[in-house]
């Protein structure tokens, strides 16, 4: 089966530092191939990007927002543009004028059997945050709408910011960076290292805070949480979907595969979670021992924590649960 390429959107208003987020993505890609969408309505000059090699590994938009140019079928004839190539994630950067919902639910509407849905990045300009916000009042909404916040340019911001973020995020993670220097792990699958694809990327047309600032491949980045669980007893259905639907706040990524064994529903559920959403695909174990292997990545989780209510889902038994309890996983399965 081929693999799903996940599509990431970055939204953010004007100079909250989208392009040079992306930019550091391109720089820092330890090998992934990235494709990008990008929106610029006419603000951002990134036209000059060059993917060697690939011909329709960018595509730009620029007469008119994202969310209200295009509709879900137009997405999907931009992504089967990118999809085609071998690439391991795609990122949209949205024009600062677009509103995060209408993209998310235009992505979610997509077709295009060869894509998923990687999660909403909401790039906040930590310098600038009150001005922003005296001006645009939805920011508020469009921080609780993210997936994951950062909150860029820490290195000049203000008394109070980081917390009034926080408490407008509701839980979903806060990054705290400069110079939008994320480690591209937290957003996607880092391929093993692939050294003819090292120098494939360049983006040759930089910000002017990028072209002053020295080489930031040497920078360390941002760090996030990991946490691993694994175990060979079962989990119990509805203990586990309670737990996934009620997830602690700071969790942005959970990926793996989960051992249900009830009867009937003996097969490999594998999981993939971006902030709130949820999906769920089943397939044959081929081979494999019969175990749960869960990875859950954010920030400031508490590891201790994530395992010991893992470990409660646990069900030594599971030949004597109801089959009912399968209803709440079966709900986030694809139609097959």
């Amino acid at each position: 089966m081929r693999r799903q390429i996940p599509v990431v959107l970055v939204a953010g208003f004007l100079g909250a530092g989208k392009t040079t987020l992306l930019n550091h993505l391109l720089h820092n890609s330890s090998g992934a191939r990235i494709g990008v969408v990008v929106n610029d309505f006419g603000s951002i000059g990134i036209d000059a990007m060059a993917v060697a090699g690939q011909v329709d590994s960018m595509v730009s938009l620029n007469n008119g927002c994202l969310c209200c140019a295009v509709d879900a079928s137009g997405l999907d004839g931009m992504l089967a543009r990118l999809s085609g190539a071998d690439l391991d994630v795609i990122v949209i950067e949205a024009s600062g004028l677009a509103e995060p919902r209408g993209l998310i639910r235009l992505l979610l509407a997509s077709e295009h059997e060869h894509i998923e849905y990687g999660g909403l990045v909401e790039v906040v300009d930590g310098a600038e945050f009150n001005t922003v916000r005296a001006e645009h009042p939805e920011l508020g909404e469009h921080v609780r709408l993210a997936d994951l916040v950062v909150l860029n340019k820490i290195d000049r911001i203000a008394d109070g910011v980081r917390e009034t973020v926080e408490e407008l995020a509701q839980g979903v993670p806060v990054l705290g960076v400069e110079h939008g220097r994320i480690d591209p792990a937290m957003l996607f699958e880092l391929p093993e290292r692939r050294e003819e694809y090292a120098r494939q990327l360049s983006f040759l047309d930089l910000s002017e805070e990028d072209a002053a600032d020295e080489d930031h491949s040497q920078h360390a980045h941002t760090k996030y949480d990991s946490v691993e669980f694994e175990t060979e007893v079962p989990l119990h259905p509805r203990r586990f979907m309670e737990f996934m639907e009620n997830r602690p706040a700071g969790i942005y990524r959970i990926k793996g595969e989960v051992n249900l064994g009830v009867p009937g529903h003996g097969k490999k559920y594998t999981l993939h979670t971006v902030g709130a959403f949820l999906r769920l695909r089943r397939s044959g174990w081929a081979g494999q021992r019969p175990a749960t292997r869960l990875v859950l990545i954010g920030a400031g989780i508490d590891g201790e924590m994530l395992r010991k209510q893992l470990r409660n889902c646990e069900e030594p038994d599971p030949s004597q649960v109801d089959s009912q309890a399968m209803l709440p996983v079966l709900r986030f399965l694809p139609e097959e």
